[in-house]
């Protein structure tokens, strides 16, 4: 490590981290070298090894900075991987990360896993996904956050400057339920085999709920299903209805998506029922507070359907999610998506899970 601090104990440390800045403002574990040392070993890399510049600081991420953010986060040996692939993704230049953390929007990485590493590594893709009880989830995607503080620079009020923000940006990892989706994964419409493991990345907001109550028995379900959803990015209060041409994603619950296969509806026809759907009337434009996007002209929130992330994930019911995005930045907030390489990896002294 280039640089340490000495503290008597560790709450002196925790207290030191959190008067320097480098905490989501949480409590976080201390990274001594021992443990660092351990998830650069769980990595298979070397710690000095530059994954690229995060910014926008344009700090070097070097995987044992990652592995300091890891660590922080409440990872363990077998996460590293994940976080590892989510890193690669939002340094990737699709992802717009500078522009992203810069922007006064309520931005975040969204961060779904897909393939075999969601059981490996124990990412939770049902009931409660992206809330409290999953260490996983919470630790992966936290371990992203403090990355983009540390080495990114992204600190609140100086370069990242959300005007308020969301619980979102302290987390917001999950899996696809892949077990309880009608459809193939995700990751395989993305052109991935469906035994890889992937990482898929996407600058969003915080989920939106969307109610329908359904009747697989009624013909109009699926119909009434697609309407709503649409809703979800073609009000004006969304940036995918006031810029349009930016990329978004839907989380279905198992019960919403089990009524569109029996529709006969693949994830395909999903996307491109939605994308059809989700237009705004110019008038509708005119009379809000985004008037002057509207060029006196409806707006397609999306350009291409495949620019809608499609996937199953939570516990069956009322309820599936939608997640509006910035819909700007150089690339337009593009998903990215990466491998999780996972034969590189190295055993752990003492790891017992």
């Amino acid at each position: 490590m280039t640089d340490t601090l000495e503290s008597v104990d560790e709450a002196a440390a925790l207290e030191r981290l959190h008067e320097l800045g480098c905490t989501d403002g949480l409590p976080v574990v201390v990274p001594t070298q021992d443990r660092v040392d351990r998830l650069v070993l769980a990595s298979g890399l070397a710690g000095d090894l530059s994954l690229g510049a995060m910014g926008p600081a344009m700090g070097d991420c070097t995987v044992e900075l990652l592995a300091v953010a890891a660590v922080m986060a409440g990872c363990a040996p077998e996460h590293m991987p994940l976080v590892l692939a989510a890193a690669e993704a939002i340094i990737d230049p699709r992802f717009d990360l500078t522009e992203m953390q810069a922007t006064t929007h309520a931005t975040t990485p969204l961060i779904i896993v897909n393939g075999p590493v969601r059981t490996w590594a124990g990412v939770h893709g049902g009931f409660g996904a992206l809330g409290p009880g999953h260490r996983a989830n919470a630790s992966i995607g936290r371990a992203v956050r403090l990355a983009m503080i540390n080495i990114g620079g992204g600190r609140s009020g100086t370069s990242d400057m959300a005007l308020l923000g969301h619980g979102g940006k302290f987390s917001m990892c999950l899996a696809e339920h892949e077990d309880a989706s009608p459809w193939e994964p995700m990751h395989t419409a993305l052109g991935f085999t469906a035994d890889e493991s992937v990482v898929t990345v996407l600058g969003t907001d915080a989920p939106s709920s969307v109610m329908a109550s359904l009747d697989a028995d009624d013909p109009s379900s699926a119909d009434r299903l697609l309407n709503s959803l649409a809703a979800g990015f073609s009000s004006v209060i969304a940036n995918n209805a006031a810029l349009g041409g930016g990329q978004a994603a839907v989380a279905l619950n198992p019960d919403h998506a089990a009524v569109l296969a029996a529709a006969g509806l693949d994830r395909s026809a999903v996307q491109s029922g939605i994308a059809e759907r989700a237009v705004v009337p110019a008038a509708t434009l005119d009379a809000s507070a985004v008037a002057a996007f509207s060029r006196g002209r409806d707006r397609r929130c999306f350009a291409d359907p495949a620019d809608l992330l499609v996937f199953v994930a939570g516990g069956g019911g009322l309820y599936s999610a939608v997640f509006t995005t910035w819909s700007t930045g150089p690339h337009r907030n593009r998903a990215v998506a990466k491998a999780v390489v996972l034969d590189q990896a190295c055993a752990v002294p003492g790891l017992t899970s």
